[in-house]
């Protein structure tokens, strides 16, 4: 794979990460839709429309692909990620999650023996500080709930992330997790439904972002970002998300009119030249981490 496909696939993926955080910001805040039904319409019409796309490519044997640990991942990334920005702001969400990201993901690349050479730390320098300048003067105090599910989930998609570097197929590898994910978000919706009153909400708008999200931006999204895995070390698939955040703030700024200040184009400009010095590097081939 050239240098500049690498870039551009990478740069897809985060894309679908910043769309999957809008879709799901705006469709707790804005529709009627409960989080329990939204993490399970999520999960269970990615794994549907996975599972139908691989029918037709004549793979039927998507089930047996992927992890358990993997999907196990992807389940607790959703429950949290979701009920989690249902607790913190947006701004100091974001930073809380991708910053365990960081550092779940850093600490794996390091046991591996990755190490980053003086221009890939410039990068890296450049990223976090484009990110302080973006997201610190918005924060807001979290709660410590809030606080707690952001971190599980940026683990939690760390340990996913990890997972899908040794996927030899990524559309079977992410089918397989979603198929075996799928079950765990419909107990929980059982569970949610059967224990509380009046707390399920199957609101039609609701479910239409619901279903954006979970056939395009994470079904789609997800393979697009295990088809790249591979030519990424740890460290780099870490750092290089630190520009999702950054997505997040420009496309709300849009969507929503809201100002894009100059606080805002200094901070795009030193993540987005901190992410193109880390992937712009040769890439070595990696054996997959073992959690």
């Amino acid at each position: 794979m050239t240098r500049l496909r690498i870039i551009l696939i990478t740069f897809l993926s985060l894309l679908a990460f910043a769309a999957n955080s809008l879709i799901t910001r705006f469709a707790l805040q804005e529709t009627s839709i409960d989080e329990a039904s939204f993490i399970m319409l999520r999960v269970v019409s990615g794994a549907l429309f996975l599972w139908l796309y691989l029918s037709c490519k004549k793979n039927n044997r998507a089930y047996k692909a992927g992890t358990w640990l993997a999907a196990f991942s992807l389940f607790i990334y959703a429950v949290s990620f979701t009920y989690g920005y249902g607790l913190i702001a947006a701004g100091t969400g974001a930073l809380l999650l991708f910053g365990s990201v960081q550092i779940t993901m850093t600490i794996a690349g390091y046991r591996e023996g990755e190490r980053l050479n003086v221009i890939q730390i410039t990068g890296f320098v450049l990223a976090l500080i484009g990110l302080v300048i973006l997201m610190l003067p918005g924060i807001s105090s979290p709660s410590i709930m809030g606080a707690l599910l952001m971190c599980i989930s940026g683990v939690a998609w760390s340990i996913y992330t990890l997972q899908g570097r040794g996927a030899s197929s990524p559309a079977a590898s992410t089918a397989g997790n979603f198929i075996k994910a799928a079950p765990m978000a419909i107990l929980l919706w059982v569970i949610i439904y059967l224990s509380t009153n009046n707390i399920i909400n199957l609101a039609s708008d609701g479910v239409i972002y619901a279903l954006l999200s979970g056939i395009f931006t994470s079904g789609i999204g997800y393979i697009i970002w295990y088809s790249v895995l591979p030519e990424l070390k740890a460290t780099q698939a870490a750092i290089v998300q630190l520009s999702v955040p950054l997505l997040v703030t420009l496309s709300g700024a849009l969507l929503l009119n809201e100002t894009i200040t100059l606080r805002v184009v200094f901070a795009s400009a030193a993540i987005l030249l901190g992410t193109v010095l880390v992937l712009t590097f040769k890439k070595n081939k990696q054996k997959p981490i073992k959690l």
